[in-house]
C-alpha cells in the first residue's frame, strides 16, 4: 500500500511557494523547492524545503523534470509558474502534477475566461470589442498572469491608444469596464474526493501605486503628472459580510460544475474568484484565477474560516497536501492528478 513516504511535494520558488512547502511538511512529506539561482535564501531561512534545486531560469524548468520524476515528486502549479512555462507548455510536463492541467489555458485566455464564468452565471462588467466604443471608465488587462503589471485606466478612445504606446509589444488584451466598489478576492478548494467545495479565505491586493496614490491631494497628482500602476506589492486579509457567503458559496459551486463541461475532469484543488462589490453588495467576477493565488499567503496558519471547519492550522498549502494524502491513503491518486 502506498504512503506519503513514497512521493514528495515539489514547487518553483516563488508566489506561494512557501506556504506550499510548509503545508506539505505539515502533512509529514519531504519538499523540493526549485529556485532561479540566487534565490534560495528564504526557502532555507524558513526551513521548508528538503531539497533545493537551482536552475538559471525557470523557463529551464524541462532541463530537471527527469530529476524530479526519479524523485517520484508531484508538482504544485502556481502563478509564477503557469506565467513563466504558458499554458501550452504546461500540456508538456510529464512530472505527476496536481491539478487539471487544460483548465489553465481557460484562465489565461480572456475570451475563453469569459465564456467560463458567464456560463457560470456570474456578474460580470461590460467588455468592449474595440477602443473607439470606450464610453466609461475603463481598465486594460493584458493576457495572462502578470500580477497586474502592465494594467491601466482609460476613459477614452484618447486615453486607451496613449496609453498603449508604452506597451508596443502587447497585442492581446481586454478593456473592461472599471466598476467602482471593493476589490475581493475570494479563495475556494473543491476536492474530487469528496466533491465538496471549501471556502478558504478573503483577501484584498495592495497595488501600487493605485492604493498609495490616494495619500496625494488630487492637485498634486495633476502636478506631478502620476500614471496609476496596478502592479500588486502584497495582500491584505478580509472577512466579508456572513450574509454574503450563501452566495458566495453558490459562485463556486456553479464555475466548479461548469468547468466540468470545458475540459476532462473540470477545476479541482484551489482556485479563486477575483471580483468587486459594489454598493448594493454585487459581486462582479472579473476574473478566474484556477489554482494557489498569492491572496491565501497571510494565511499560512489558517484563516476565520479554515479555523470553523478544521480546528487547526490548515492553509491552503496544506489543504492541497491533505488533498494529496487522502487520495494515496485511498489509493485514488489518479482522481488529483491531471
Amino acid at each position: 500500500m502506498p504512503s506519503v513516504s513514497d512521493y514528495k511535494i515539489a514547487t518553483i520558488g516563488s508566489h506561494s511557494a512557501l506556504q506550499i512547502l510548509k503545508g506539505a511538511k505539515d502533512e509529514g512529506f519531504e519538499t523540493i523547492c526549485i529556485c532561479a539561482k540566487g534565490k534560495s535564501k528564504p526557502y532555507e531561512s524558513f526551513r521548508v524545503a528538503d531539497k533545493i534545486i537551482e536552475i538559471d531560469d525557470f523557463a529551464n524548468f524541462f532541463e530537471i523534470e527527469d530529476q524530479l520524476i526519479k524523485e517520484n515528486a508531484i508538482l504544485i502549479p502556481h502563478g509564477s509558474f503557469v506565467s513563466y512555462i504558458g499554458p501550452q507548455k504546461m500540456k508538456e510536463v510529464k512530472v505527476m502534477h496536481y491539478g487539471t492541467k487544460g483548465i489553465l489555458e481557460w484562465e489565461s485566455d480572456r475570451v475563453k475566461e469569459r465564456k467560463w464564468l458567464l456560463e457560470a452565471n456570474c456578474k460580470l462588467p461590460k467588455i468592449f470589442s474595440s477602443p473607439e466604443e470606450i464610453d466609461r471608465p475603463v481598465i486594460i488587462k493584458f493576457h495572462g498572469a502578470h500580477g497586474g503589471k502592465g494594467y491601466f485606466i482609460a476613459n477614452s478612445p484618447e486615453d486607451f491608444y496613449e496609453s498603449m504606446r508604452q506597451y508596443p509589444n502587447e497585442s492581446k488584451y481586454v478593456i473592461q469596464e472599471y466598476i467602482v466598489g471593493v476589490p475581493i478576492y475570494a479563495h475556494f478548494f473543491y476536492s474530487r474526493l469528496n466533491q465538496e467545495l471549501e471556502i478558504m479565505s478573503f483577501d484584498k491586493r495592495y497595488e501600487s501605486n493605485a492604493d498609495s496614490i490616494g495619500r496625494i491631494a488630487a492637485r498634486d497628482q495633476l502636478d506631478a503628472n502620476i500614471r496609476t500602476s496596478y502592479t500588486i506589492t502584497g495582500n491584505i486579509p478580509i472577512v466579508i459580510r456572513e450574509s454574503m457567503l450563501p452566495s458566495i458559496f453558490e459562485l463556486g459551486e456553479s464555475v466548479v460544475n461548469i468547468s466540468k463541461k470545458l475540459v476532462g475532469d473540470g477545476l479541482f484543488g484551489p482556485f479563486c474568484l477575483e471580483g468587486i462589490v459594489d454598493p448594493n453588495l454585487n459581486f462582479y467576477v472579473f476574473e478566474i484565477s484556477a489554482r494557489i493565488v498569492a491572496g491565501t499567503n497571510p494565511f499560512t496558519y489558517g484563516s476565520p474560516y479554515t479555523w470553523l471547519r478544521y480546528n487547526e492550522p490548515m492553509s491552503t498549502g496544506r489543504r492541497i497536501a491533505r488533498d494529496i494524502k487522502e487520495a494515496i491513503e485511498q489509493n485514488h491518486l489518479d482522481k488529483v492528478l491531471g
